[in-house]
């Protein structure tokens, strides 16, 4: 791992924290224990080609843990299990902010738009193609997966504004028996 990608973690924390716009490249160095020359040895585009890496670095861990077996299930229960536990963990039970959610409602939105569009467009349709295989008709499991991506999203602001990870593990298990209950019934 080099200091560039082992800085991945970090760098992706501090926006979190503190958004694209409040992010100091001083709070940066601090946080990856990385000097400013080092960090622009290490992104020369700066904080844009910063957020772009933490941004390449997420869409891999979804596409290995949400898209890929969604769309390589042949069972829909089962990964629509996987993918709630995968992202319940992974955002920490709604302790942890959406970074791409963030970056969609920020002053910097048009600067990653394609990238904010194109993660949302891609975990709504390998949810819905999930949903097709239990025989559910595509324009409901549309907008199923519609509904549930939003429900999560939704659980994490909930969860962060009232300081209570257990109604974001409420929502998403909610969110999943009513997935699981459509999939189950096969319903148009």
């Amino acid at each position: 791992m080099t200091e560039r990608s082992g800085s991945l973690a970090a760098l992706a924390e501090v926006f979190r924290e503190h958004g694209f716009e409040g992010t100091s490249l001083t709070t940066i160095s601090k946080a990856t224990g990385l000097g400013k020359g080092s960090l622009y040895n290490f992104f020369p585009g700066g904080k844009d080609e910063m957020m772009a890496a933490v941004l390449d670095d997420i869409d891999r861990w979804f596409e290995e843990a949400v898209f890929t077996p969604l769309e390589a299930a042949d069972e829909p229960g089962p990964a629509i299990m996987a993918m709630m536990q995968a992202v319940t963990a992974y955002f920490q039970s709604g302790g942890r902010v959406c970074l791409v959610g963030w970056l969609g409602l920020g002053s910097s939105r048009e600067a990653f738009a394609d990238r904010v569009n194109g993660y949302f467009a891609r975990w709504i349709a390998t949810l819905a193609h999930c949903l097709q295989t239990g025989r559910v008709p595509a324009p409901r499991a549309r907008s199923l997966a519609q509904e549930a991506v939003s429900g999560i999203q939704g659980a994490i602001v909930l969860s962060r504004a009232l300081d209570d990870t257990r109604l974001f593990v409420r929502i998403v298990e909610k969110l999943e028996s009513e997935l699981l209950a459509v999939v189950a019934r096969g319903e148009s």
